[in-house]
């Protein structure tokens, strides 16, 4: 298992939640990790990314200003900090790294975790 998710959860509109996905030695070799979500009926998107080496960070427009992407490289983690979370938020969060071009494109994507559940009601 090449990454592992944790954090997410349920919380009320205007709350916040934390995700983790610690990686394995492999993934993080990657030049970029990301996350990405999906919710019932609908594809899966972009959400956040950032250079494993480097300080460049992408957001989707749709989380821009209340999530943040962070990384710690001695432990192999990403962090992504949901403030002001919405109802629409509501989805499947998915880690995922990568050697990539396009940090929010999933289709560069080579290494997947199982997904984390998080509800905004």
């Amino acid at each position: 298992v090449q990454l592992v998710e944790s954090g997410g959860g349920s919380v009320q509109a205007g709350g916040s939640l934390a995700l983790s996905c610690v990686a394995a030695k492999l993934a993080y070799s990657s030049n970029c990790m990301g996350w990405f979500r999906q919710a019932p009926g609908k594809e899966r998107e972009g959400v956040a990314a950032i250079l494993l080496r480097g300080d460049d960070t992408a957001y989707a427009d749709s989380v821009k200003d209340r999530f943040t992407i962070s990384r710690d490289n001695a432990a192999k983690t990403v962090h992504l900090q949901m403030d002001s979370l919405k109802p629409e938020d509501t989805a499947t969060y998915y880690c995922a790294a990568g050697d990539v071009v396009y940090p929010l494109d999933q289709r560069e994507y080579n290494y997947w975790g199982q997904g984390t559940q998080v509800t905004v009601s």
